[in-house]
This record gives structure tokens, sequence and C-alpha cells, in this order.
């Protein structure tokens, strides 16, 4: 599903990632664990499309990615990838069943159709009661779940994490942990996560461990 060959980035003087390969398959949930500044998070960004490496390539489901148009790219990470970060980035003027629609209003779907489906995925991930919540109204835990959801509306073939429990007290975060592994029973997604959680690294198919920007 991903095949990522040669991929090197630095920012300034500073070589951040060296010659990264990397791949996933279809359905497999990998974490990528190391310590701050080993370059985490700049791979997933590359991995997922929001950052594009000094040299390399990266393809998902068939597709290199930085071969496209800035237009098709954008369209190709709407239907295709999904992102969860730590801080939910949700839009605190809109409710949960508003952030989730979000998505699938700029995949140009009709409203009722994204507003039915954001009900019945918040309602699968146990928000039935929060539909119409203010992120303000909603605990941390809640938050995520509604980021998850709109990560997911558009039935993305990727999922990519960066500490998606890292502000979650152990009970939420647990919850939140195993959600990721039902997505991918019930859906089929791919799900890379970077994680300093060594439970959620335990749980995933597959661990790797990054350090000074190599694997």
């Amino acid at each position: 599903m991903i095949i990522a060959n040669n991929i090197d980035k630095s920012f300034g003087t500073l070589k951040v990632l060296k010659d990264i390969c990397f791949q996933a398959k279809e359905a497999e949930v990998v974490s990528i664990v190391g310590a701050s500044g080993a370059g985490k998070s700049t791979l997933l960004q590359i991995l997922g499309s929001l950052s594009k490496p000094n040299s390399g390539t990266v393809e998902i489901d068939g597709v290199d990615i930085f071969s496209l148009s800035d237009k098709e790219l954008a369209e190709f990470r709407n239907k295709k990838i999904g992102f969860v970060f730590q801080f939910h980035h949700l839009l605190p003027e809109f409710t949960a069943v508003e952030n989730v629609m979000i998505p699938a209003l700029i995949a140009k779907q009709g409203r009722k159709e994204a507003e039915a489906q954001a009900v019945a995925l918040l309602t699968e991930l146990g928000l039935g009661e929060r539909l119409h919540h203010k992120p303000s109204e909603l605990s941390g835990g809640e938050q995520q779940r509604v980021a998850i959801a709109r990560a997911i509306i558009n039935h993305p073939t990727v999922l990519f994490a960066d500490e998606p429990s890292g502000n979650l007290d152990s009970k939420t975060k647990g919850e939140i942990h195993s959600l990721f592994f039902t997505l991918r029973d019930r859906y089929g997604i791919t799900i890379i996560i970077v994680t300093h959680d060594n439970e959620l690294a335990e749980l995933s198919d597959r661990t790797i461990e990054m350090k000074d920007g190599r694997i």
C-alpha cells in the first residue's frame, strides 16, 4: 500500500531524514517509535504528502504522489489519506457533525449524504448523543473520536496518526488505541502511527524505530 524509497529531507544544513526506505502492506498497522528529534513526524508528513522530500519517491496505492500536480495531490489526499494529530485541529465554531462533514463536502458530496454519513460514523464511534456539541463541550477523548471520524469519512486507504493519544488519560488512551484496530478490521485501512506510547507500539503489527534520521 505504501512504498517509500531513498527519502532524504533537510532543513537548511540539518539533515533530518537520511536515505529512508519504508513499506507498509494493505490493512497493516505500523508504529514508528524513537526519541524526539529522530525524524518520526517528518517522515510521517512526507509519507502523508504534507511535506516534500529533497529526494526519493513515495507511492501510495500504486500512485507516485510527488509526480502529481498540486491540484491532483490535493484531490488524492482528500480521497485516499486520513490524518489524526495529537491536537485535534477541530474547528471550534462547528459542531461535531459539521467538523466530520467537511472532507466529504470538499470531495463534492451532497450535503444531506455527507451529514448522514457523519452521523452514522459518530454514532458508530459512541458519540450519538454528542452530535451537535461544539469541541469546547467535548472531552479530550470525544474530540479525538470526532477527529478520527473526520479522518475516515471519505473511506481513505491510509490513515496517518501523529501521537494520537499523547494528551489523553490512560483509560481514554486505551479506548482510542483499540479503536484504531477496530477501524483497520472493519475498513481494511493501512494505519501508520508515530507514538511514544509503548503499549500502542506493542499492539501494532510491526514497530520500526528511528534514530538520527534513519530506520
